[in-house]
């Protein structure tokens, strides 16, 4: 890659990065000018009732969503599948719940957004490249470790300094010649 090319790149994630802070310092701003603009068109009381109902919506959508989200990560481990899209819209739906009840109208359509699934396909489309699964996912699923090959020692059997080099009747041998 060219020099010049990674500079520009490093410069916009920079400028990413830098925007954070900015947009979040923005964000009460604009929520505050969006409580003015429908509080003029359809009133005060209607402002507080439209913010208050997508709170209680956000939150029974936050309480009822948990269940579902984990029935279907079962279903896709007991099926043998990878369940990290069901994970990643899990995620998603509790996200859109609490922005829906953050009090403001802007982050209530990015929370009516998320909980559209094609918007929702859309992000993980974008975000599974940058997420790393450290887990295997076999026919079954998760399993417990079997535990067939119990170890019992004695004091005998274990020592940190053993002079006359390793024990060839430890139970430890004779698990890694089995």
């Amino acid at each position: 890659m060219p020099a010049g090319r990674q500079n520009i790149e490093t410069i916009g994630q920079d400028l990413r990065i830098s925007l954070l802070p900015l947009s979040i310092l923005a964000l009460p701003l604009l929520e505050i000018a969006g409580f003015v603009v429908v509080g003029r068109q359809v009133g005060a009381l209607a402002t507080v009732g439209l913010v208050l109902a997508s709170s209680i919506a956000g939150a029974l959508l936050l309480r009822y969503q948990g269940f579902g989200v984990m029935t279907r990560v079962r279903a896709e481990m007991d099926a043998g599948r990878d369940p990290s899209r069901q994970l990643a819209h899990g995620a998603m739906v509790v996200l859109a719940a609490i922005l829906l009840i953050i009090p403001g109208f802007i982050t209530d359509i990015f929370g009516i957004l998320l909980l559209l699934p094609p918007i929702r396909d859309l992000a993980w489309r974008r975000l599974k490249g940058r997420i790393v699964m450290a887990t295997s996912f076999g026919t079954g699923g998760f399993r417990a470790r079997p535990r067939d090959k119990t170890i019992d020692l004695d004091d005998s059997d274990y020592s940190r300094g053993n002079e006359h080099g390793p024990d060839h009747n430890s139970p430890w041998r004779r698990l890694k010649d089995e």
